[in-house]
């Protein structure tokens, strides 16, 4: 059987992955072959032992097709896989909140003169103000019979905007439960829903303060629902692809893929011109001790030093929430803190390519 083991279909590669000069990213092509097949990629002949084939070859465009073409005697065998050369990488977190909806019925029924009156966005400035962290906030619409967010004043429009350039709003679900809302509803369903939540943000915060979500509630869509988010700007989209030890809260891809993404940075979906992903680390789960732990040994791995995807939930901010952190601050500090000692820069995944400079259109 002929078949491109590395790269991967879909990978995003960069400077780690090979060697990389101002115009090529030069990279190893391995893969098996049949037994006394010759084999060629993109047209140039690979060396082929014991029914496995490498050779290099040098990425020049954004996307590039790689071929391998086996030769035997019963004739040939194809096989072709497609990768994004992400030219102007460089090392970048970005931090995205979930389910958040409590800080913003907390405002409302206060009426708070500012918006960092809030304590949960007192803290998020702090961390901005420390270590220039950027935050997206995934909403829904309703906290259920108390609270919904057409409620919100439109008060703190001027303030949203002196902020939004490092604090930012999305679309995450209707409301909290049921659980996985999303995961066998109907396209029409994702986009009322998503529709209802981008405009009200857009009445009271304004467009500079919107951003597209990157997280969709429990992480599950039906993959015939995703054209809906890519027509309304969403470019990435983040989950876990692999919990403990089955493949979940994934978007529904495939177990390969997930497999994948298990241990990798991100994965392009060219069927969806959308790209996966995965969450590093959720640290509502994971104690201050723990952070750099976690964190360190994914510096140390090629396939998933550049970015770092970061995670957590705003509930566990609120005292009155029967499972809140009383360290969270100190954990987002801990994390935050980590990846910006290590040179990496605060990016939002919706702007450029997930958060870096992109190919020129």
């Amino acid at each position: 059987m002929l078949k491109i083991e590395h790269p991967f279909h879909g990978a995003v590669l960069n400077r780690r992955h090979g060697r990389q000069t101002k115009t090529g990213l030069t990279i190893q092509v391995t893969g098996t072959a049949p037994l006394r097949h010759r084999v060629a990629v993109n047209g140039v002949e690979a060396p082929c032992s014991c029914g496995r084939f490498a050779t290099d070859i040098t990425l020049t465009e954004k996307f590039t097709d790689i071929v391998a073409v086996s030769t035997g005697a019963a004739g040939n065998l194809e096989h072709r896989v497609r990768v994004v050369w992400d030219k102007f990488s460089k090392p970048r977190y970005r931090f995205s909140i979930d389910d958040n909806s409590f800080f913003l019925r907390d405002i409302a029924k206060n009426k708070y003169p500012s918006l960092f009156d809030c304590h949960y966005l007192d803290i998020l400035r702090t961390l901005n103000r420390k270590h220039g962290a950027k935050f997206v906030l995934n909403c829904y619409y309703t906290t259920g019979a108390d609270f919904s967010v057409p409620e919100f004043p439109t008060t703190y429009r001027g303030e949203w905007k002196d902020n939004a350039n490092w604090l930012k709003l999305s679309f995450h679900a209707y409301a909290n439960d049921p659980d996985r809302p999303y995961q066998y509803a109907s396209a029409e369903k994702l986009a009322r829903d998503y529709d209802l939540v981008a405009g009200e943000i857009m009445r009271f915060a304004g467009e500079d303060t919107w951003s597209a979500p990157t997280v969709i509630h429990w992480g599950m869509v039906q993959q015939g629902a995703l054209p809906v988010l890519r027509q309304r700007g969403v470019k990435v989209l983040s989950g876990f692809f692999k919990w403990g030890d089955r493949y979940d809260v994934n978007y529904w891809l495939d177990d390969l893929r997930c497999e994948h993404l298990s241990n990798h940075d991100a994965l392009m979906d060219f069927t969806q011109d959308i790209v996966y992903s995965k969450v590093d680390i959720v640290c509502n789960n994971t104690p201050v001790a723990n952070v750099a732990p976690t964190l360190e040994p994914l510096t140390k791995d090629p396939n998933t030093a550049e970015i770092m995807d970061l995670f957590t939930h705003e509930q566990y901010f609120w005292p009155f929430y029967v499972n809140f952190v009383k360290d969270h601050a100190e954990r987002l500090d801990a994390a935050i803190g980590f990846v910006t000692e290590k040179g990496y820069e605060p990016v939002f995944f919706h702007e450029g390519f997930l958060g870096g400079q992109d190919w020129p259109a």
